[in-house]
């Protein structure tokens, strides 16, 4: 776990600050950022962490995607483009790419002007070694965080102040990192980082509040 904090919106002055603490406390030399697509935290990522790639949350933006298209073709599209993410490569992620937007321009425009806008940041994690792809692509482990999070708040209801929200989280976090250091539970073994390292020489890699640790 690298921080913590409660905002009221989501905005970009939040994040900012929220990353510039991280930088602050001293992370430095992160590659790779996975997040959604909301605009406030894409501007404090470039503004905060330059230099770094930024990989649109895969899973995320299939669903933005398929709200581009009629439920009955959902399921057709969905299968379309996963066809992308099973190349082998970057190289022919980026072709295959091309043929599904060709695809799908006749009958879907905009799901194919999306799908084409999004290109660099939808396969940037592809730039990275193949066998960590799964962990590369999405924010999943987060969200599963986040939701447990907010399963627990609810049940509190109404927070006296904001330190004793932070304390439950923190609480919540705390829990979380003992599971995520332990071995058999571990986001990346020991021997998966350091194949990143020789393959980037300094690699870190960050989902905003998790970094793995070698």
């Amino acid at each position: 776990m690298l921080g913590l904090d409660v905002g009221l919106t989501e905005d970009g002055p939040f994040w900012t600050e929220f990353l510039r603490s991280l930088v602050r406390r001293g992370l430095n030399g992160v590659l790779l950022v996975i997040s959604d697509a909301h605009e406030g935290l894409r501007e404090a990522i470039c503004r905060v962490l330059g230099g770094s790639s930024w990989q649109r949350c895969r899973v995320h933006f299939m669903r933005n995607l398929l709200s581009q298209v009629p439920r009955s073709a959902q399921q057709m599209v969905a299968a379309l483009v996963r066809t992308i993410f099973a190349q082998p490569d970057k190289a022919a992620a980026h072709a295959q790419l091309a043929e599904v937007v060709q695809r799908l321009r006749p009958r879907f425009p905009k799901a194919a002007e999306l799908l084409c806008e999004a290109e660099e940041d939808v396969l940037a994690y592809m730039a990275f070694p193949r066998e960590h792809s799964r962990q590369l692509h999405s924010t999943n482990p987060l969200e599963r965080l986040m939701r447990e999070i907010g399963r627990r708040s609810d049940v509190v209801g109404i927070f006296p102040d904001r330190a004793s929200l932070i304390r439950l989280a923190g609480a919540i976090l705390m829990e979380q990192q003992d599971e995520w250091i332990a071995a058999p539970r571990r986001y990346f073994s020991q021997e998966s980082m350091s194949k990143l390292y020789r393959s980037n020489e300094v690699l870190q890699t960050t989902e905003l509040l998790a970094i793995p640790q070698p």
